[in-house]
């Protein structure tokens, strides 16, 4: 990218999600990146090199002003209370709310551009979906599909999303409470109780 863009681009982002943290690495964009979630765990050096500013439902919205963020990366109607408290702060907020692949594959495409790498994005989609592929011919020979709960949330207990599904389908099971997955609020994935699960 010409260096005359380059002053148009964000040059502090603060992450509140580990997906865009990940994602920003892979790119070669980290040098950006001036605060991360406390979930982060890829890679590996992120919350060690950078400064750790919310969990998924709480934020600290006075260390994340003192770090001066020009864009803060956000995910789901969970986190719009923060969002919102920061847009009342005056700091720019991008919240995502993807809810299938099809959505971080956008995701993952649009914050490419926001950085200048375009390019570098569309190689990282292929890479993905040439692993998709190699996984779905894998799995189609299977005569069994593990049944799988995966839960999103422990209390309370919340059930995976659409694209959780996906991924579980992909890799070859089968997840017990796909129909929840398809209700895009994490409120009306909420399951009663141990029992429900155990019946599936």
């Amino acid at each position: 990218m010409p260096q005359s863009y380059e002053k148009y681009l964000p040059q502090r982002i603060i992450c509140l999600t580990e997906e865009t943290t990940e994602t920003l690495y892979l790119l070669g964009e980290e040098a950006r990146i001036v605060g991360v979630s406390t979930f982060t765990v890829r890679p590996a050096r992120a919350k060690k090199e950078k400064p750790t500013v919310s969990s998924f439902i709480d934020a600290h919205t006075r260390k994340i002003l003192d770090l001066k963020p020009d864009l803060v990366i956000g995910y789901s109607d969970i986190q719009a209370t923060i969002a919102q408290e920061l847009i009342r702060k005056g700091i720019t907020v991008w919240v995502n709310n993807y809810r299938d692949i099809e959505g971080i594959k956008s995701m993952i495409f649009q914050l490419g551009i926001l950085v200048g790498q375009k390019d570098k994005a569309l190689a990282l989609l292929k890479t993905i979906q040439d692993k998709f592929d190699a996984l779905s011919k894998e799995v189609a020979q299977w005569t069994v599909k593990p049944k799988v709960y995966f839960e999103e949330w422990d209390s309370p207990m919340i059930s995976a999303i659409l694209w959780v599904s996906e991924i579980i389908a992909l890799a070859g099971g089968v997840n017990v409470f796909a129909d929840l997955g398809e209700a895009s609020l994490a409120k009306d994935r909420i399951l009663k109780d141990t029992d429900e699960v155990l019946r599936k």
